[in-house]
């Protein structure tokens, strides 16, 4: 075991990956009693077999989370939101025989579906609109945009990417930030792009000494 991953594995919390598997135990149980051709034990070779799917998948999505998840922006105390909600979310987007296949980018699917305040990362496909107002006096921009975009493969049009939008779909190009300025009358002008949101955000700092805009924007689904 690394020393990374040895730190990591100390921020976890003992409570909420055992909230996360048992909430999980429950939705499959209840899915196989609804549909007695599946069979939790034939597709992980005995149920021990399942129980370890269980374990590993709860504790994958727990070290994802101490990574990603703003927990200071919950309401929630976080084990009992995970036995609450995580195994109906898990069931949303995974069959109760697919737990083998559950891997890092399922973790971001499960929580948007929980509507988790999720941290930007570079690396995640989550789609980024922070506004700021330009303290500059005398600019034609009232407020500078950074946003989330992709070209459309087909005509090269620059598309925002949305929450309602799949990351994964073959007719987009990979994401990437905008800045823009917005004037007064509402007409939003494109400034340049950035490959990452860290670079917009500089470059709006330049363009605008003095402005506020977040180090790490944080999404939550509506």
């Amino acid at each position: 075991m690394t020393q990374e991953t040895e730190s990591q594995t100390d921020e976890l919390d003992p409570a909420a990956v055992f909230a996360c598997a048992l909430s999980m135990h429950i939705a499959c149980l209840q899915r196989a009693k609804a549909a007695p051709r599946l069979n939790l034990s034939e597709s992980y070779s005995g149920m021990d077999g399942f129980l370890r799917e269980l374990m590993r998948v709860a504790t994958l999505f727990e070290t994802w989370s101490c990574k990603h998840v703003a927990f200071e922006e919950l309401n929630d105390v976080w084990p009992y939101l995970m036995e609450d909600k995580f195994g109906e979310a898990c069931m949303a987007i995974i069959e109760p025989t697919d737990l083998a296949g559950f891997n890092h980018a399922d973790c971001l699917r499960v929580a948007l579906h929980l509507r988790l305040p999720v941290r930007l990362d570079d690396k995640l496909p989550i789609p980024i609109d922070v506004r700021a107002p330009n303290p500059v006096s005398g600019s034609e921009f009232r407020e500078f945009r950074i946003q989330t975009v992709r070209n459309d493969l087909e005509d090269g049009e620059v598309i925002p990417f949305t929450s309602d939008d799949d990351p994964t779909d073959e007719e987009f190009g990979s994401l990437y930030f905008g800045l823009y300025g917005a004037t007064s009358g509402g007409l939003l002008e494109h400034i340049a792009d950035r490959k990452t949101y860290s670079e917009a955000a500089d470059l709006a700092r330049k363009l605008a000494p003095g402005i506020v805009i977040p180090d790490t924007p944080v999404f939550t689904a509506s």
